[in-house]
């Protein structure tokens, strides 16, 4: 087949213009056109009064060896890559594996569900060991949290089947290199498992966590159905590790599990299993993160400002933005995870502290959107070790709560107030959706002052990006701590740990991955690890 990129039309173009384009594009007859399919649709709003799609199309022709000679020098006529998923073996059971002991998963969010669900389909029946609850009754406790102030530190926003990403917008996009496209078989075990097609194609795709769940529960199911274990309340808390090689992990039920080969999957979130990891000596290091606020605006505000005469189309839904500033103080404060029609969530996993996220479903209707307003932190401002940065996040989550008047509820104050450092005292045209709910106050206490007089100096920058965006009645809620993992865990090419033999350390809470396409490719990436050590000589 052949692809064409950067095809463009008009966003209200008639679907026959689509077929029309090809044929000028490719200078070819009607005749000469067997079939074609969306690979990636995307719009350019940089002249919002003229939005236009942008296509890359996969072509099926007649001659096409000849087309493409005739279009030897176009950039954007090329033969269409291979985007299909080829595994790297598949397990002849016949002949003796490397090791007798079965791969071991620790997590099951999106990093763990693809190293399972890879191991599982290459034939290798890997345990799942996950130290939440199924995702249905992890969402019957995540909704304790919301509305009546109960906290489950084993079943929340971070831990439980489906990781963190369960309780996200469910965006399906990231900036990361992928050449071997193991992002196309993500979105496709998705689809098969019950996401819109639409995935497959769009620029920016994303599900919602009502979908998730129904999403994660499938996956599952075919995890066992290939002979795999998916178990639940089952925390690790030991790692037995004896010259350098990993030999077992031991369960706070008091199980000892034989293990060779074990994904680390365990998400940002698992701070104590870190603690567990550091003390058995394996190697990690201090990382870059940030912290800030959740900002919640009309929707709608965003919507003339980003799409203008073009706001509510239905090929575009809810619009985004996504922003950068950097400080005079050196800091870059940056827009991320951004909701459209979404809610800011309660996410903390530990008692008496307050944490921040943003979530919307698939529809994206709701009042307000949200993002997080952060700022870059590095291992100097939080010197102390591979641990430090927890104790940092620590820190300013538990003055959250303390903020917030110790009942969860989130401490809060108005964009207006907040440039002009004084204290909120009532809300105005945006009411905030945080639950348990947003207690009015200055925000200026709760993170360090460069952080604040950052976040200060880039919201009326940001303005004049996104008209509406320094709206005195806009809402800063703190606060937004787990923008990603404090640390890594060290591994080589071999993606296993730099010190300890057996042991793959993956996806976001290891630091290898940021949101739920980078955590699902990196599980693949483990996984095939895995299975090449599992079978090699």
């Amino acid at each position: 087949m052949i692809r064409i990129t950067e095809l463009r039309l008009p966003i209200d173009h008639a679907p026959e213009a689509l077929e029309a384009e090809i044929l000028k594009r490719l200078a070819i007859a009607p005749k000469d056109l067997m079939r074609f399919e969306v690979f990636k649709r995307s719009y350019d709003a940089r002249k919002n009064s003229a939005l236009t799609l942008i296509y890359t199309l996969d072509v099926s022709v007649r001659d096409e060896a000849g087309i493409l000679k005739r279009h030897a020098h176009d950039p954007h006529v090329r033969p269409s890559p291979d985007t299909s998923y080829h595994f790297v073996i598949q397990r002849d059971h016949n002949q003796p594996a490397k090791s007798t002991l079965r791969p071991v998963v620790i997590g099951f969010g999106p990093c763990g569900i693809f190293a399972a669900l890879l191991l599982a389909q290459m034939g290798f029946k890997p345990i799942v060991l996950e130290r939440g609850k199924v995702v249905r009754e992890r969402t019957q406790d995540t909704w304790g949290l919301w509305r009546k102030k109960i906290l489950n530190p084993e079943s929340n926003v971070q831990f439980g089947e489906g990781g963190a990403g369960t309780f996200s917008d469910g965006k399906l996009w990231s900036q990361v290199k992928d050449p071997k496209f193991y992002g196309r078989k993500v979105l496709q075990e998705f689809v098969k498992a019950g996401a819109p097609e639409e995935i497959l194609y769009v620029s920016k795709p994303h599900i919602g966590t009502f979908r998730l769940v129904g999403m994660v529960e499938k996956i599952r199911q075919e995890i066992i159905d290939l002979g795999g274990e998916v178990r639940f309340g089952q925390k690790v808390v030991g790692f037995d590790i004896n010259d350098h090689a990993l030999k077992g992990l031991k369960l706070e039920t008091g199980e000892y599990l034989a293990a060779d080969h074990v994904v680390l999957a365990l998400g940002h979130s698992a701070r104590d299993t870190f603690q567990e990891l550091f003390d058995a000596g394996v190697y990690m290091e201090a990382k870059p993160f940030s912290v800030g606020f959740r900002i919640e605006h009309p929707q709608s505000v965003i919507d003339r400002a980003r799409l203008g005469p073009h706001a509510g189309h239905p090929l575009i839904g809810a619009a985004d933005y996504k922003l950068v500033h950097h400080a005079k103080n050196g800091r870059s404060v940056y827009s991320f995870c951004m909701c459209p029609g979404g809610t800011v969530v309660a996410a903390t996993s530990e008692p008496n502290r307050v944490v921040t996220n943003g979530m919307s479903q698939y529809s994206r209707n709701e009042r307000n959107a949200n993002a997080g307003i952060v700022v870059g932190i590095d291992p100097s401002d939080y010197p102390g070790g591979p641990l430090a940065g927890i104790d940092f996040q620590r820190e300013l989550e538990s003055r959250a709560y303390t903020l917030g008047g110790s009942t969860y509820e989130a401490p809060g104050q108005l964009v207006g107030d907040f440039l002009k450092g004084k204290p909120s005292t009532e809300f105005g045209s945006v009411i905030p959706s945080y639950k348990p709910g947003v207690h009015l106050t200055d925000l200026a206490t709760s993170l360090p002052s460069y952080a604040i007089e950052a976040i200060r100096e880039a919201i009326p920058a940001f303005e004049k990006k996104i008209k509406g965006f320094a709206m005195a009645d806009a809402v800063l809620t703190g606060v937004e701590t787990r923008t990603s993992s404090p640390l890594q865990i060290k591994r080589g090419p071999n993606y296993q740990s730099i010190n300890t033999k057996g042991l793959y350390p993956a996806g976001e809470g290891a630091g290898y991955a940021g949101g739920i396409m980078s955590a699902g490719i990196d599980g693949i990436k483990v996984a095939e690890a895995i299975a090449l050590d599992l079978t090699s000589a």
